[in-house]
């Protein structure tokens, strides 16, 4: 496997596509064993597509291109004043606020840090915030989406690993109101230092939140109503995908009347780009996890960490550091992808609960989208804002640090990412 991974990093560092890099370098390790039938790699990833419990991918995806078409955004970056709009920092914890919000909509990381970018990022240069600032808190900010469900990283780790989906998505809460205050206690004390003022001078009246909250009620509801039907048994992770798509094209077209022939059809464009990339992705891993396992490296991966420590929290400080490590080059969804099989064994072999490190390992994957030099969320929002890769990342430490000590704090305290699965779901 050596050789194997040696190709990948390679293909990787010389800007191939990352589907098409692990699709080879997986080939090149049958090259390497003549003896294995070379039907395998086809077979394999074929067979990667008919797992039928990867039908709730291209349907929340489709779920989120159509919430984003809906109108559902503007309502959202109304409500997100109302709640921050005094806050220190202005419109930073805005969008903090709407980062939040968004993650019943969005679900993506990259999506999110675009998408604000474009709506927020030059207002706030403009009201005098620095350029590597706004940058870092629209990349760092867009961590909060992908936990609130219905996350994409979860539906993957969830599916690959056999974990609950409805426990990971209901884990998700606490972690990110925790990440949120964090960022947001971050940016109060950097606006306090330079002057940055709040994005609003008066206090909302009491019609004014009616009216925001509202507007963003639909919203709000959204993972809730999917929480509810999971814990109900009223659908599966698959059949709750396909009801996400139906709520979302029902708000668009009845509820806001903004999702008419024109953005519908950008939906199911955007969509189908997408689904595309995510499930060619997912296909072609089959074809390198096929080595990793036949090679045995769950095992001599495990051996290693634990001749290392064999304390859990030490285990799993250890994956989350080898996971930012490989964050500085490989995608998120790559690292849920490839790592879920390598690491779940070994953690649940300590005693870990699933959904404990499946919402950690989520969040340290994810960091990697805003991370030097290839994360997609931070050259999203440089480009966009037209920020130096150098004083985005001098300026996101402070952002880089609150995440981190989140995240410790999540290792060592298991309960606050496992009390509301066990409340709603049971022990």
């Amino acid at each position: 496997m050596l050789i194997v991974t040696l190709a990948f990093i390679i293909l990787i560092l010389i800007g191939m596509p990352v589907a098409f890099a692990i699709g080879i370098s997986g080939a090149l390790f049958f090259l390497q064993h003549p003896e294995l039938p070379f039907t395998i790699p086809i077979q394999q990833t074929v067979s990667q597509t008919q797992n039928f419990a990867l039908l709730a991918i291209p349907l929340f995806i489709m779920a989120g291109n159509f919430m984003n078409k809906s109108g559902i955004t503007e309502e959202l970056l109304n409500l997100a004043s109302v709640i921050a709009g005094r806050l220190r920092g202005g419109l930073a914890q805005l969008s903090l606020a709407l980062s939040v919000l968004m993650g019943g909509v969005s679900g993506s990381a990259i999506a999110d840090a675009a998408m604000q970018s474009r709506m927020l990022g030059n207002e706030m240069i403009k009201r005098g915030m620095s350029r590597g600032f706004a940058a870092g808190v629209l990349s760092f900010g867009s961590l909060l989406t992908p936990i609130i469900p219905p996350g994409l990283g979860f539906i993957i780790y969830g599916t690959i690993g056999q974990v609950s989906i409805g426990r990971l998505f209901a884990a998700g809460f606490i972690p990110a109101f925790l990440l949120w205050a964090a960022l947001a206690t971050t940016v109060s004390f950097v606006a306090k230092r330079r002057g940055y003022p709040p994005a609003r001078q008066a206090r909302p009246r009491a019609r004014e939140v009616a009216t925001a909250l509202r507007g963003g009620i639909w919203a709000l509801l959204f993972p809730v109503i999917l929480l509810l039907g999971l814990r109900f048994g009223i659908f599966t992770p698959s059949e709750i995908g396909a009801f996400a798509v139906i709520y979302a094209v029902f708000i668009g077209v009845l509820v806001y009347r903004k999702l008419k022939a024109m953005p519908f059809r950008e939906a199911l464009d955007g969509s189908l780009a997408d689904v595309g990339a995510v499930m060619f992705l997912i296909a072609l891993s089959a074809v390198f996890s096929y080595g990793i396992v036949l090679e045995r490296i769950p095992e001599l991966v495990s051996n290693a960490i634990l001749g290392v420590t064999d304390s859990l929290a030490g285990v799993m400080m250890l994956i989350v550091l080898f996971i930012l490590a490989c964050g500085f080059f490989i995608d998120a969804t790559v690292l849920i992808i490839m790592l879920t099989p390598i690491f779940l064994p070994l953690v649940r072999q300590l005693g870990a609960d699933p959904v404990h490190f499946g919402v950690v390992f989520v969040i340290a994957a994810t960091i990697g989208n805003f991370t030097p030099p290839v994360g997609a969320a931070m050259y999203a929002v440089c480009s966009i804002l037209k920020v130096p890769i150098g004083e985005y990342t001098r300026e996101s430490v402070p952002l880089f640090i609150a995440v981190s000590i989140v995240s410790l704090l999540l290792i060592f305290v298991p309960s606050l990412v496992l009390l509301v699965p066990n409340l709603i779901f049971g022990f």
